[in-house]
């Protein structure tokens, strides 16, 4: 049977943790077919970024045009844009209803705390999501409160579905607690979403990999709540398939493919 095709719109990883490349592992150990739209080319590795350059706005729309002529395109993600021209690019394809199952996941800071997105990029593609995954670091910066707590999680997923994405999932992998709580709400519906923390350091690429996960699923046809939960339970697997790998000397990538299961 052939497989959904999955679209990832994102910067590159030089690492291989997170961006495109942790987009492109997710899909196929998920079984969809990946494509790809580069965004940004970055100097990377578990330690952090040292150098970030964005690719300009023409050469996305390039890659756009290029992908969406040739496939069919179950689901698209969105990942790091870096400038609001690059989103522009992005948000005219999804204006006209070419980015089916659109999932924004709004990179602003890297896990090492270099910032390789801005705002202002991200509100360009929030009022065409079906889905955002903003952690709550993310969330904060774009409805300009502070969220540390479930509750202010909620009040920032609220505020967030009322800017546009039908559904917003504010992850909450970094909350200083024994779970790991995330808070999905859409069509006026809240649910808190708890699991276990795995304990492990190696958390490069888990929002890249979390809304990853969620776009695979709606290419196979799940309603948002069923990828959601299905993606979380990916990425949990995946941290706990990782928490004893030694690459590199810094903040290390998941298991994607269940290798360590």
């Amino acid at each position: 049977m052939t497989p959904p095709t999955v679209l990832t719109i994102a910067g590159s990883d030089s690492g291989g943790g997170a961006g495109i490349q942790a987009d492109l592992k997710v899909f196929a150990a998920l079984g969809a077919y990946g494509t790809s739209v580069l965004t940004a080319v970055t100097a990377q590795n578990t330690r952090g970024v040292d150098a970030v350059l964005p690719l300009p706005p023409g050469t996305v729309t390039d890659q756009v045009e290029s992908v969406l002529a040739d496939f069919t395109v179950r689901a698209v993600k969105t990942g790091m844009l870096g400038s609001p021209a690059v989103a522009d690019a992005v948000a005219t394809a999804a204006r006209a209803g070419r980015l089916p199952h659109l999932v924004v996941d709004p990179v602003l800071v890297a896990t090492s705390g270099h910032r390789l997105g801005v705002v202002a990029a991200v509100e360009r593609l929030l009022p065409y999501a079906q889905v955002a995954t903003p952690n709550c670091a993310e969330a904060a910066a774009i409805t300009g409160r502070p969220v540390t707590t479930v509750e202010e999680m909620v009040t920032a997923a609220e505020a967030l579905a009322a800017g546009g994405p039908a559904h917003v999932v504010v992850t909450g992998g970094d909350l200083a607690d024994g779970e790991a709580v995330d808070v999905l709400h859409g069509g006026g519906v809240t649910t808190v979403l708890r699991t276990p923390r795995v304990d492990t350091r190696h958390t490069h690429g888990t929002g890249c990999s979390f809304s990853a996960a969620i776009a695979v699923r709606l290419a196979l046809g799940d309603p948002v709540p069923a990828a959601v939960a299905a993606a979380k339970e990916y990425v949990t697997r995946a941290l706990a398939g990782g928490r004893d790998w030694k690459l590199g000397a810094g903040r290390g990538p998941l298991d994607h493919f269940g290798w360590s299961a």
